[in-house]
């Protein structure tokens, strides 16, 4: 048994900042990581088995077999599924989570995305709500966030932005034949464009070499190690402080608490042994679906719904992102095979969308490795297989374009996570149990962002342009969120403004899971400014 200040639940895009914030404060810090520190070599460059398209399984934790989650789609069917199978809404479980083999686009979230039921009104059904904070909250910590994991941008360039005091420390991606196409679409609609902002190394930076445009970027590891996930970033440092421990292949089986409401630690499983660590405080940055598992799983007598959710609200409102979108061909080659391949976005329809509830910003996609294009990207009018196929394939692949975003989900507070009694781990946990959909004004408003990518492709001088339509499901894959919210009051959040489970003094999350909403972004860099702000406040008040 071993005492601690803090005790860190993963190392992913949260965990690993609270780590880092704590151990420079001088706290003695343990990280708890399910997965392992793996070599870039371990990782790999299989196309089939990859967070982009895990066909036969991916290339990261968990494991495929022993981690099972249980799936109860729309209609009520409930299935057993495995990590690399698309209901089990998997994020990458390694050291650096999913900031290991993300795309790391950077998005700070608008004003706007703070307030949402005062912008637009509360839907019927759903669990539409302002966050406790405001963006001039955050806006600081997004500022540290960029400069000390490092993000390359141009910070003058989204009109639509919120204030920003400094601009990103890297200039932004070079351009490339897309972006030229695309601006001028953009012109002939008039709205405005700019190269998005990306948490990878335009330039040498921190002893890394720069991004070398290589072809495989999303689900992989960067050759380069110019890709800034936790990885290389915080959890070194945090680690080089001396005051920081990490404990890989460690799984969490619940939170301890003493006879009252007080969190002394957490037992876990390692090696095959169950062990108990304790500390004056607890963190988890599982995930939103694994935080919200873990506080379930936590239960005793004095919580026996589990902890923080005396009012039955862990685990619901989890929210992902509806990714609408459209693919073209173009007259002439636009697709170079460089990487990282996204060179220009638009915020235009992120709010002020007439009868639109949100929106989401726009941007055409990362470099699409040919059998991607080839799943997920075909037009429904072409054979997948034979010599039409082979044809299609040859003559449009360097000639396809695709713009898509991230919708702004409207919460349900029946998209949730609670805990199958019957159905167990490896160790015995019971596993996370999926349910629900999203709410159906989230289908609304990615039709509508459906619609407007088409718009700008065929502006663009697209030959061909399809698309498919969307329907309502459950959304909450590598971007999950919202299952721990943050807000002012216990009987409709999990935790208040700094993370801090309600009833619990020395209970914090600190990951996705906090998203009141999820914003029509890549949620990351949100995620990773919260961390710095709420581990600060930690390490200044216990």
């Amino acid at each position: 048994m071993s005492q601690y200040d803090a005790i860190v639940i993963g190392a992913g895009a949260g965990g690993g900042v609270a780590a880092y914030v704590l151990a420079e404060a001088g706290k003695h810090v343990l990280v708890l990581e399910r997965g392992r520190r793996l070599a870039y070599d371990e990782v790999g460059r299989d196309q089939l088995r990859n967070h982009r398209l895990s066909l036969y399984g991916h290339n990261t934790g968990p494991e495929l077999d022993g981690n099972p989650r249980v799936f109860v789609d729309p209609g009520g069917a409930v299935q057993v599924v495995r990590p690399h199978e698309g209901p089990y809404h998997n994020n990458a479980m390694t050291v650096g989570g999913g900031t290991r083999v993300y795309g790391g686009m950077a998005w700070r979230y608008m004003p706007q995305d703070f307030r949402m039921a005062s912008l637009y009104g509360i839907p019927e059904g759903s669990s539409l709500a302002d966050w406790p904070i405001t963006y001039d909250d955050l806006e600081p910590y997004y500022e540290r966030a960029e400069w000390e994991i490092g993000v390359a941008g141009d910070g003058k360039g989204n009109h639509f932005q919120g204030p920003r005091r400094r601009d990103y420390p890297m200039p932004p991606l070079a351009t490339n034949p897309q972006r030229l196409l695309l601006g001028a679409g953009a012109a002939r609609l008039g709205f405005s464009t700019f190269t998005p902002p990306i948490l990878v190394n335009t330039v040498p930076r921190d002893g890394r070499d720069a991004c070398i445009q290589c072809g495989m970027c999303v689900g992989f590891a960067c050759p380069s190690d110019g890709k800034n996930g936790t990885q290389n970033t915080v959890v070194p440092r945090a680690l080089a402080t001396g005051r920081c421990e990490l404990i890989e292949s460690a799984m969490v089986e619940k939170v301890l608490t003493d006879a009252g409401s007080n969190v002394t630690g957490v037992s876990y499983f390692v090696a095959g042994q169950r062990k108990i660590a304790t500390a004056k405080a607890v963190i988890s940055s599982s995930g939103a679906i694994e935080s919200a598992r873990l506080l379930l799983n936590s239960a005793n007598e004095m919580h026996p719904r589990g902890l923080g959710n005396d009012y039955d609200r862990v685990g619901r409102n989890l929210q992902g992102h509806y990714y609408p979108g459209a693919l073209a061909i173009m007259p002439e080659p636009c697709h170079d095979g460089c990487g990282p391949g996204i060179s220009i976005a638009t915020c235009q329809y992120n709010h002020g969308n007439p009868g639109i509830i949100g929106g989401a910003m726009l941007c055409n996609e990362f470099i699409k490795l040919p059998i991607i294009y080839q799943k997920r990207a075909w037009p429904a009018d072409v054979p997948k297989w034979g010599l039409s196929a082979k044809r299609f394939m040859r003559d449009t692949y360097t000639r396809s374009v695709h713009v898509q975003g991230p919708v702004q989900d409207i919460p349900n507070p029946e998209a949730r996570v609670t805990v199958d009694r019957e159905v167990k781990d490896k160790w015995g946990i019971p596993v996370a149990r999926l349910s629900g959909t999203t709410h159906p004004e989230t289908l609304r408003t990615s039709e509508f962002m459906r619609g407007k990518a088409e718009e700008w492709l065929r502006a663009s001088g697209a030959s061909k342009v399809w698309s498919e339509p969307g329907r309502l499901q459950l959304s909450a894959a590598q971007h999950q969120a919202g299952t721990c919210r943050m807000g002012l009051d216990p009987r409709t959040s999990v935790t208040d403004s700094w993370g801090r489970v309600h009833g619990h003094d020395n209970l914090f999350v600190m990951d996705g899971s906090l998203h009141v909403t999820n914003g029509g972004f890549n949620p990351v860099l949100t995620i990773m400014a919260l961390a710095f702000r709420n581990a600060a406040h930690l390490a200044g008040t216990h």
